[in-house]
Formats: C-alpha cells, sequence, structure tokens
C-alpha cells in the first residue's frame, strides 16, 4: 500500500506551510513540484493517511520521556565561580597576597580551592573571566553541573598545584588554567565533527582558537599566570573533553 500525501510541505523560498495538491507557493509563487500527488480514493472519498509518529532521541539523564532538555537551564556553578571571583576582586586590593594564596605545594592546601578566583591584574582578570563565564557557561548547558566542577578542580585548582610544585615561593593564582579547560572541552566535539565532516557552522572555533591564544600569552606575561597552570588546563579541558564525550553517547 503506497504512503499517502503528508499534511502539509514547507515552501523551500519562503518557509510557509502549503497544501501538498498544489504545484506552487501561493505565498511567494515558487515552483513546488512539476505535478500535485495522487489522490487514492476509497468508496469515493478521499483517504489520507495519519502522518507516521515521529521517533524521540534517546534520552539524556535526568530527561522526561517525551519532554525534551531545557537547553537554556541555568548555570549556576559557572555563575558562583564568576561572581566568587568578581567579589573577591575588591578584597584582593585591601590584603596582603601571602594571607590569601598558598606560596609552596603543602602550605595550607586548603587555599588552592580558591586560587583561580584571586587575581591582582585588572586585564588578567577580564580574560580569564571572560573565558571561563563563556565556555563553562557552554560546557554545563551541554555536559551538566559536575562537568564545570570537575574541570574547575582538574584544570584550575591543578593547574596551581602544579605551578606551586615545580615553581616553589611565588604567587601562583587565576584563571587561566580553568577558562583554558572549559574551552578545550567545549571545543572537543565540534573538533570531533569537522574530522567527520559533520561540522556546524554555529560552532566559532576560529574564534576560540584566538581566544585561547590570548589565554596562553598572559600566562607568560602576567606574573601569577603561571605557563605550567596553563598547560594543566590545556591538557584537563582536552582529556575531560574526550570523557565527556564518551559519557554522553
Amino acid at each position: 500500500m503506497s504512503r499517502g500525501p503528508d499534511l502539509f510541505v514547507v515552501c523551500k523560498s519562503c518557509g510557509a506551510e502549503v497544501s501538498p495538491y498544489i504545484t506552487e507557493c501561493p505565498y511567494c509563487g515558487n515552483r513546488l513540484r512539476k505535478r500535485a500527488p495522487r489522490i487514492e480514493r476509497e468508496g469515493g472519498e478521499p483517504r489520507v493517511e495519519p502522518p507516521r509518529r515521529a521517533k524521540l532521541p534517546k534520552l539524556r539523564p535526568g530527561e522526561i520521556p517525551g519532554i525534551a532538555a531545557d537547553p537554556t537551564r541555568r548555570p549556576w556553578v559557572t555563575i558562583f565561580l564568576v561572581v566568587a571571583a568578581l567579589v573577591l576582586i575588591p578584597v584582593v586590593q585591601a590584603v596582603r597576597p601571602s594571607l590569601l594564596v598558598a606560596t609552596v605545594f603543602d602550605q595550607s592546601i586548603w587555599k588552592l580551592l580558591y586560587a583561580p578566583l584571586i587575581h591582582f591584574n585588572g586585564w588578567y582578570a577580564f580574560v580569564a573571566l571572560f573565558g571561563l563565564a563563556l565556555f563553562g557557561m557552554l560546557v554545563e548547558r551541554r555536559d551538566g553541573h559536575a562537568a564545570v566542577i570537575g574541570l574547575y578542580l582538574v584544570g584550575g585548582v591543578g593547574g596551581v598545584a602544579a605551578g606551586l610544585a615545580f615553581t616553589p615561593e611565588v604567587v601562583v593564582c587565576g584563571a587561566n588554567g580553568a577558562a583554558l579547560a572549559m574551552l578545550c572541552a567545549w571545543a572537543v566535539p565540534p573538533l570531533l565533527a569537522e574530522r567527520r565532516g559533520e561540522g556546524d557552522d554555529d560552532d566559532d572555533l576560529i574564534g576560540a582558537f584566538v581566544f585561547g591564544l590570548v589565554l596562553i600569552a598572559m600566562s607568560f606575561v602576567v606574573p601569577e599566570a603561571d605557563p605550567i597552570a596553563g598547560a594543566v588546563g590545556l591538557a584537563a579541558g582536552f582529556l575531560g573533553g574526550l570523557l565527556l564525550v564518551r559519557i554522553n553517547r
């Protein structure tokens, strides 16, 4: 049995929904087809089969059947990290650095947890926090809150710890490692899609690459933005992005 015509067709020129039994769009005059589809009749009455049921994609963790995940959900973890860093900016100006950040790896380890949120340079704070906010938000909306927490701890906190381990008695802080981790983790799925020839023009990989170069350059220019912390953030971002791809699959 042949399948009946659709309930409507979409004009490729103006995007209007029109009847499947006409050959030209009544809104823009675009040619839809050479001839109208044949109407199959049963007992003298036109027979139109009901539309096929749409197949739903595989549900994501925590998603309700029949209801798509909300792409605009609040990135609460990213918001908290950025707001905390902004609140600490005036505190940093009034307190000695030695009271806020550790200068040795095994000295006041609890200070490492918020060391990526401490910035003494205004330009460094602006660039690093902008990257943390932008790419952290994208990762959190795509992969969830736990992904941002893990990238912050491994790329941000781990980067500061590695910097202190290799260069003791110096101040290592700031969100360069965390921002690079978020950027690289976000970029992994678009890069894999480009490799398969399925890239999306909405993914601005060139802009992300340029911004990543700026963050790397600041790691060498700003004293407290240690290059080792940036390298750890890069590695954590790419490895974390690959892990998130496997988990989402």
